[in-house]
């Protein structure tokens, strides 16, 4: 993504969360039940996400992994898109949550989480060591479990530090542990007023067919190789 357009995203998560970060607070627990699994022949693919991830403002349908499952059963790729994001949700929010979603390890488990973290200044190491515990966790829980890694900005108001050492958070860990690597969930979709609802923030469902788009480009071999595992 374009350093103008970065410049341009988080000068809205600015605009929109006030001039100093947001509070800490109590990280929400789903309060729905765990789906039941997908088909059994088909893989399942978790999205372990923020409001990014679940939709905030567009119906569930329009949100991104709805559309990467009309993407996979498209190209004939046979996989059960779960989404599991939880809006305002922090990384360790993410981690605490983890047991409950790999009850049944899935196939696939795509991570978008930090960004709340960010919002909230909280210290980059942290950040890091907690997204670092959730991809452990994922592989001692099933080893061949595959992890795709989503990154995230942080806000200017902090300081070109904070955002520099926020930024390095995400292609350290994918490099470190080999992972598929989403660079920016938001390229393309940041800082544009006609692919972003009122907050600035949240994309709106033309803003989430791109994202799924970037998604997409990352993801789909890791599918295709998962759907041809005996």
């Amino acid at each position: 993504m374009e350093s103008r357009h970065v410049a341009a995203a988080l000068a809205l998560l600015l605009a929109g969360c006030g001039e100093r970060p947001v509070p800490p607070a109590r990280d929400p627990v789903p309060t729905v039940e765990r789906p039941a699994a997908g088909p059994p022949d088909r893989p399942t693919v978790v999205f372990l996400g923020t409001s990014l991830t679940a939709g905030l403002g567009v119906d569930p349908a329009q949100a991104y992994p709805a559309l990467i499952q009309k993407k996979a059963d498209s190209a004939g790729i046979l996989v059960t898109v779960a989404n599991r994001g939880v809006s305002g949700e922090t990384s360790a929010g993410a981690l605490a949550r983890l047991s409950w979603l790999l009850q049944e390890p899935p196939a696939v488990i795509v991570i978008e989480t930090g960004a709340n973290d960010g919002l909230r200044g909280q210290d980059p190491d942290s950040t890091r060591a907690t997204i670092q515990a959730i991809i452990d966790r994922v592989r001692a829980r099933d080893s061949a479990t595959r992890v795709v890694l989503v990154g995230m900005e942080a806000m200017p108001n902090l300081g070109r530090r904070y955002v520099e050492r926020f930024h390095a958070i995400y292609p350290e860990l994918a490099r470190e542990d080999h992972l598929p690597f989403v660079p920016f969930l938001l390229a393309g979709v940041a800082g544009v007023d006609t692919l972003n609802q009122g907050d600035g923030i949240h994309p709106t469902p033309r803003g989430h067919q791109i994202v799924a788009d970037n998604v997409w480009k990352v993801l789909r071999p890791v599918l295709e190789e998962v759907a041809r595992r005996p």
